[in-house]
């Protein structure tokens, strides 16, 4: 088992079942999904949220399958609806206080296809301001300016992928 933390603090590294049993035993658990969303063309689609370059994910619903939250939080925070998952890739964790509570978030995170040319409508209730499809390259480029999951993620999945 090898997990990496993405804290304020800087990154973690799990090395064992016991060691991430101990570490998430003191944090509130919000279980998220998301996904790398590519289109015909293999271009990345990303948000820009609150200052930072990010992918479309969101809370698991209470009942909902995390494949089923990956597909809604892409839809809702995109406005894309011709999407089709096609398998779990990875899952990032990072950390977070809200209101004095220290959580611990695994974000499930899915490669999902879009065909077509749907207009992109970004979620503004959840302060996305601007979303593109990018090409991987131009992805890469931004990685400085995204969450450290997220880059991640980008750097996983989209370098000489």
């Amino acid at each position: 088992m090898y997990i990496t933390i993405h804290q304020s603090e800087g990154p973690k590294i799990i090395q064992s079942v016991e060691e991430f049993d101990a570490f998430k035993k003191d944090k509130m658990i919000i279980e998220a999904a998301g996904g790398l969303v590519f289109n015909e063309k293999e271009d990345l689609l990303m948000i820009y949220r609150r200052g930072h370059w990010d992918l479309p994910k969101g809370k698991v619903d209470e009942g909902e399958s995390l494949e089923e939250c990956a597909i809604r939080e892409v839809s809702e925070e995109t406005g894309l609806q011709n999407l089709t998952l096609i398998k779990k890739l990875h899952t990032t964790y990072h950390t977070y206080h809200m209101n004095g509570i220290h959580v611990l978030k695994p974000s499930h995170w899915f490669l999902i296809s879009h065909k077509g040319n749907e207009p992109l409508v970004p979620q503004t209730e959840e302060d996305i301001t601007e979303i593109k499809w990018m090409s991987k390259e131009k992805a890469q480029s931004l990685v400085d300016k995204a969450y450290h999951s997220i880059k991640e993620m980008i750097e996983r999945y989209c370098i000489d992928a």
